[in-house]
């Protein structure tokens, strides 16, 4: 029987010397295309068809890799961009974020009682008067009546509301909306966030109302400050809302995203995202909540207080009801034409699954829809909510109003 052959050193086995690199490389070339191929995980976005990312390329996919090799150098570019915009988030453990966020509204109520404090007595020693009790009391009665008049809006308007954050979360038409949101759960899941809505919207509107009047009345009582124009004098008061609406941002959340997911899947989401993230996770979207109160506010203000000036004064209480609906209505369409890009950009932060910047949620947005996606998302189903309640609230607010300060309409 003849002895085996002995194996042939690869160095010796000149003819096939790249055979055993080749069969090494065989043999590791599943993993690394298991490794190049596996599947991304899916992202928050995917629920939305314009925010699916590309498939995975996979082996006969070779034919598509030169078109697909631009679409990555950008989707790199935009990572590079992300890693910027999260390096920050990165760096700094949730115990540093909570300490972060506490200086940080530490140090702005520090700054904002000092420069209220410098403007009161710059102008007391100038030989102006402030009749402090004269606001409060303005501003407690308009917040008040406004408090009382939101209650109302919230259980009769919570369905539009509702459909309207789906859109600025998810996209599509109201009627998609209004149907994708019957199909998960019925007539009930457009009440998803009633609750935190009950407490958020007597307050958000106190903050608005008494910051409006309150400090109407306080520049009026002022012979320098009464003599600003009105839009200037509203914008004050319009500073003054936003500021205080960045507070209500936590309950905001837990409304919006309650609205968007449900509400059984937003406790979960939330609970996640302040694990991951911190106690900061919840003022997600807070500058963008001041920009747009600003900006809606002002708008809404400004049309409001120049209509009830310079039309005309009814004279009967039918009279009055239209001229008060009018106006509201006229104010509502104003501001939610002006805001309403922040409103999207500032949802799509606010619920997302996952931590994410302002720049990147605009682009993902635009990315999806364009400009009509990030500027006219949910604003047809918004202006019809806003106006309806515009209406509401003119006229009940009003009525509440005179009735507290002992006035008959």
């Amino acid at each position: 029987m003849p002895a085996p052959k002995a194996a042939i050193p690869a160095a010796v086995n000149k003819g096939n010397e790249r055979e055993p690199l080749l069969a090494s490389q065989r043999q590791q070339s599943p993993s690394s295309s298991t490794a190049a191929t596996a599947p991304r995980l899916p992202t928050d976005g995917d629920r939305t068809t314009g925010d699916r990312e590309p498939a995975p390329l996979t082996d006969n996919d070779d034919d598509d890799d030169d078109d697909d090799d631009d679409d990555d150098d950008d989707d790199d570019d935009d990572d590079d961009d992300d890693d910027d915009d999260e390096a920050d988030e990165l760096v700094l453990t949730p115990e540093q974020k909570r300490q972060s966020l506490y200086k940080w509204l530490a140090f702005w109520t520090v700054v904002a009682v000092v420069v209220v404090v410098c403007i009161v007595q710059a102008f007391k020693q100038g030989g102006g008067r402030f009749d402090w009790k004269r606001a409060l009391a303005k501003a407690g009665g308009g917040g008040l009546s406004g408090a009382l008049a939101m209650i109302v809006q919230v259980l009769t308007l919570m369905p539009l509301r509702t459909t309207m954050n789906y859109q600025y979360r998810y996209g599509g038409s109201m009627t998609s909306s209004i149907s994708a949101l019957r199909t998960s759960g019925g007539f009930k899941r457009f009440y998803a966030g009633l609750g935190p809505a009950l407490v958020q919207g007597p307050i958000a509107r106190f903050g608005d109302t008494a910051t409006n009047a309150g400090i109407l009345a306080l520049l009026e009582s002022n012979p320098w400050l009464s003599k600003l124009p009105s839009p200037l004098q509203t914008a004050f008061a319009s500073v003054a809302g936003a500021l205080f609406r960045m507070i209500l941002v936590p309950i905001d959340t837990l409304k919006t995203t309650m609205q968007t997911e449900g509400s059984p899947r937003a406790l979960v989401i939330l609970k996640q995202r302040v694990k991951m993230y911190g106690l900061s996770t919840l003022w997600a979207g807070a500058f963008a909540t001041a920009a747009a109160s600003f900006v809606g506010s002002f708008p809404w203000f400004a049309t409001y207080n120049f209509l009830s000036k310079n039309l005309p004064l009814a004279h009967s209480t039918l009279a009055n009801f239209s001229r008060q609906a009018f106006i509201g209505f006229s104010a509502s369409v104003v501001s939610d034409t002006i805001s309403n890009s922040l409103r999207v950009v500032k949802t799509y932060r606010q619920v997302n699954h996952n931590s994410i910047g302002y720049r990147r949620a605009a682009r993902k947005i635009w990315s999806a829809e364009g400009w009509k996606g990030l500027f006219g998302r949910g604003l047809r189903t918004r202006i019809l909510a806003n106006g309806l309640q515009g209406l509401m609230f003119s006229v009940l607010w009003r009525l509440i109003q005179d009735a507290i300060e002992g006035k008959k309409t």
